[in-house]
């Protein structure tokens, strides 16, 4: 049965270090990281979101259009949830995290049901894009976005924020640099 909180997958961001837009570049046998991402939370989520600043996918998936001007995280998650105006939480996942799988996310949707937010954390280092966030969070993400601040961490700081420690390091390898992708399409065989 698959989990009934939507999912979204973020991929607005500017992939500046990657020099082009990673969420566009082909993986996993589908023409984008954002369709495998996509096809992959599809198995394990009823529903599933891009969120994105522009409509740039050629495969049909829901959009969550960016309301704010900012190219960041926090300006992502309020779009959420003023989106999905339903949703009591929503689990988030970056698009350039191919190598989260079914085993991290069912431990982080396991954990505490009464934190704000529950993050992945690897090795001592925090990863705000893998994890749930409860609607509890956006008044502090709506004044966060409004001070000007966009690091996730901030938010995370000051919410109730539980987090869920894993020791597999490789299921939090980001694709930022041109460098990281090609070893990724080494390890998945693309």
């Amino acid at each position: 049965m698959r989990e009934s909180i939507p999912a979204v997958i973020f991929a607005g961001g500017k992939s500046s270090r990657m020099g082009q837009d990673k969420a566009t570049l082909p993986f996993g046998g589908y023409d984008t990281l954002a369709q495998y991402q996509y096809e992959k939370l599809k198995k394990i989520f009823k529903d599933v979101y891009i969120g994105s600043k522009t409509e740039k996918f050629d495969f049909d998936a829901p959009l969550i259009l960016d309301r704010y001007g900012a190219s960041s995280p926090m300006a992502g998650l309020v779009s959420v949830f003023e989106t999905l105006e339903t949703a009591d939480a929503i689990f988030v996942l970056s698009v350039d995290a191919p190598f989260v799988n079914e085993a991290v996310i069912s431990k982080l949707l396991c954990a505490d049901e009464h934190s704000d937010a529950v993050i992945a954390r690897c090795c001592q280092k925090v990863q705000p894009l893998c994890g749930l966030y409860r609607r509890s969070c956006l008044p502090h993400a709506k004044a966060t976005l409004e001070a000007d601040k966009h690091k996730m961490g901030i938010l995370l700081e000051e919410l109730d924020t539980y987090y869920v420690d894993f020791e597999e390091n490789e299921a939090f390898l980001n694709l930022n640099h041109p460098k990281e992708y090609e070893s990724a399409l080494k390890l998945i065989g693309s």
